[in-house]
């Protein structure tokens, strides 16, 4: 039976608050903190458990805070492996100001990783994943993981014949262009960056995907691009997702819960649009709740009508550049 294992190596506690007014050179009264396991994979587990979906969540953790972490993951009642490590695990907060509605996140690196703690990761993976499985790592790498770190995730993928989702940025982007992945969804920003460019205007997103898709050895890319939907590239196909307009009140988590819809749908036997469109749907329904609550399945089933009405199919056009 295929199953889901998502892969966080530098997760975080996420610290949510509220105040009345940021100003600075002022002790500010805040409210008392909600606290929740956050990170790239971490947020995915959370968001495909929100949707119905059972997920292996495994992560790196150490510390007091680790401890805290482990809690909160157990908390969300999902399956977990933690890999310890001497480090302290980091906690990152995000302050809503309720005068003018704005959101402050302030984030810190994570601590130092040894070569014996993330080699671990390597060899659990070996050991766990099977066939046809979907490993979908995401978030950034933290100090003293190597930058081709998911190129060598990728090998074990290829050796159990195994699917990697990759949502990755920072130092381990580029390096990770020489893996073998299933899917990508790289942002506007993360896209550019991958292919060289300063900035991609609305007429240069289809053509870069293109030349993404003939250089690198990507099944399926999905250039997440926020309020405005989703671009994605498969074959001789191209397709442009509207997202729905919406009162966003907070966008952490959204792309992992894009990731997590995508996954949650086509581990579910849908086709490859719907489950793009479905992803679209949930980053969208993560954005109308505060904090890192993430995606609501009854929001995205809703988002997913409007987003399957109002979206228009477009071939790609083969020819060179």
């Amino acid at each position: 039976m295929q199953k889901i294992v998502t892969l966080t190596m530098n997760p975080v506690v996420d610290k949510d608050t509220h105040v009345a007014g940021i100003v600075p050179n002022k002790k500010l009264r805040c409210a008392s903190p909600d606290y929740f396991a956050g990170g790239g994979g971490i947020n995915v587990s959370r968001a495909l458990q929100k949707l119905g979906s059972e997920s292996l969540c495994m992560y790196l953790a150490g510390g007091p805070t680790g401890d805290h972490l482990q809690q909160l993951v157990s908390a969300d009642k999902i399956d977990q492996k933690v890999v310890h490590i001497e480090g302290w695990t980091r906690e990152n907060l995000s302050v809503t100001d309720t005068n003018t509605q704005l959101q402050y996140r302030f984030g810190v690196p994570g601590p130092h990783v040894k070569k014996e703690e993330w080699q671990r990761i390597l060899t659990f993976l070996e050991a766990t994943l099977g066939q046809d499985d979907f490993l979908v790592a995401s978030g950034k790498l933290p100090p003293g993981v190597p930058t081709d770190f998911y190129v060598q995730v990728s090998k074990i993928t290829d050796r159990n014949k195994s699917k990697l989702v990759l949502d990755t940025s920072g130092d381990a982007l580029i390096p990770s262009m020489k893996a073998n992945i299933f899917l990508m969804k790289p942002n506007l920003g993360e896209l550019s960056t991958i292919m060289g460019v300063t900035s991609i205007s609305a007429v240069d997103l289809e053509p870069l995907a293109k030349r993404f898709m003939e250089h690198y050895s990507c099944e399926i890319l999905v250039v997440s691009l926020g309020a405005k939907g989703a671009l994605w590239g498969h074959a001789d196909e191209l397709e442009h997702i509207p997202a729905p307009t919406v009162h966003q009140k907070s966008a952490i988590g959204a792309g992992d819960s894009m990731v997590a819809g995508m996954v949650h749908s086509l581990i579910n036997g849908k086709s490859l649009g719907d489950a793009i469109k479905y992803g679209v749907a949930c980053g969208t329904a993560a954005t109308l709740h505060p904090g890192t609550q993430l995606c609501k399945k009854e929001d995205a089933d809703q988002l997913f009508g409007w987003v399957m009405s109002n979206t228009v199919k477009k071939e790609r056009n083969n020819s060179p550049n």
